[in-house]
């Protein structure tokens, strides 16, 4: 195993553990949970298969050289030392993403220029000529990590954000990030074991990483590419082996999958972005108000949503919160039902006391994640039973 080097798999604050578990049931190695990352060991095979399979990943990073640095002066330096020739030629494009915890260094934007300046100018003195930058789509992304004085310089290998699992075509206001919806998926402890309904579909997005979990279909097979793709030292004909080894993984769900939503429009949209995702077979969305609903299935049933909010809820918080409520108690025995808000003062309107509480963040809005659990009959007798 000479040929393991250490990644970092970018995520979102609480997903720490299950991509920390998502990464050991693939294979890595050395698996250690930081803030909104986690880092492991492995191959240029077992980035690919990172990249292609996990679900709660942003980004996936391999550092290539760290140092201690002072000033701009000294980053530019020892950028500048740094052999880009392993990575990049004069006839390549490059861009460079950077982020900042320092007193010494405030700007990332500077940071940036520093080191794109420190870059182009090597390749200047040494080849005549230099390469160019291209933010949109580089050959290859720099990533630059500043805390206190410790640079690490590592190459992303993902390209644009995982999240960007390439079936949504359609969006409506605010869609769900697909990493958000699968992470609230498997917090939730969806296996794919049961019928599982998405009572305010929207767009589909929690619909479609649910079968996707429930099949153990690849989460990015139906992305246009990755930036590893653009590398020196790409091996084609692997990742063609992992792709095809990952998806004789996939597995048959006997179960069904069914999203309401009360828009017409956000319907269709939802339809024509899991039919993007090759799941049609296994999703079924209709026109519904939720709140007229009862459950249609029989056995347990999985429920996870992401309610609106906004603006336009202010005045009829009490009353939405309320119904939602109402509609689990009066319709959906045996239910587990799963919802994340970012407006907490609203959950005491449902009138139901949440078995389980989980910290997330919904971009930058700090949310819970709430767990209803709806019994057959009474609680008594559920316990009674046991």
């Amino acid at each position: 195993m000479g040929n393991n080097f250490k990644m970092v798999a970018k995520t979102l604050f609480g997903f720490e553990e299950i991509l920390a578990k998502e990464l050991r049931n693939l294979g890595a190695r050395n698996v250690k949970e930081g803030v909104r990352n986690v880092t492991f060991e492995g191959d240029n095979g077992f980035m690919y298969k990172a990249n292609l399979c996990l679900r709660t990943a942003i980004k996936i990073i391999k550092p290539i050289h760290s140092f201690q640095v002072s000033n701009e002066n000294d980053l530019y330096r020892k950028i500048y030392r740094m052999d880009w020739s392993e990575y990049l030629s004069v006839d390549d494009t490059f861009a460079i993403d950077t982020t900042v915890h320092s007193d010494n260094f405030t700007h990332s934007l500077y940071v940036s220029q520093k080191t794109k300046d420190a870059i182009v100018d090597k390749f200047r003195d040494t080849d005549g000529k230099r390469p160019d930058v291209d933010v949109k789509n580089p050959d290859l992304r720099i990533n630059v990590h500043i805390h206190k004085n410790n640079c690490n310089v590592s190459l992303d290998s993902s390209g644009s954000s995982l999240h960007h699992r390439g079936y949504r075509t359609a969006t409506n206001i605010a869609p769900i990030n697909e990493v958000l919806a699968a992470g609230l998926l498997l917090l939730s402890g969806w296996d794919g074991q049961c019928d599982f309904l998405d009572p305010m579909c929207g767009s589909g997005t929690m619909l479609t990483e649910a079968a996707m979990i429930a099949c153990n279909i690849p989460a990015n097979i139906n992305r246009k590419g990755f930036a590893f793709e653009k590398w020196y030292d790409f091996d084609e004909e692997l990742y063609g082996k992992i792709v095809d080894a990952s998806l004789k993984k996939a597995r048959e769900f006997h179960h069904t999958i069914i999203g309401y939503d009360k828009a017409p429009s956000a319907v269709r949209k939802a339809q024509d972005n899991i039919e993007n995702a090759h799941l049609s077979e296994y999703i079924t969305v209709g026109r519904k108000d939720f709140f007229k609903t009862r459950k249609e299935t029989d056995g347990p049933l999985h429920i996870c949503f992401n309610p609106p909010y906004g603006e336009r809820l202010d005045i009829e918080m009490e009353n939405f919160y309320s119904a939602i409520g109402d509609t689990l108690k009066q319709g959906y025995p045996g239910t587990n039902a799963w919802m994340i808000t970012s407006n907490l003062d609203a959950l005491k309107f449902v009138g139901l006391r949440p078995s389980r509480k989980i910290k997330v963040f919904n971009s930058h809005l700090e949310s819970r994640l709430v767990k209803y659990e709806m019994y057959e009959g009474s609680k008594k007798a559920k316990h009674n039973r046991s």
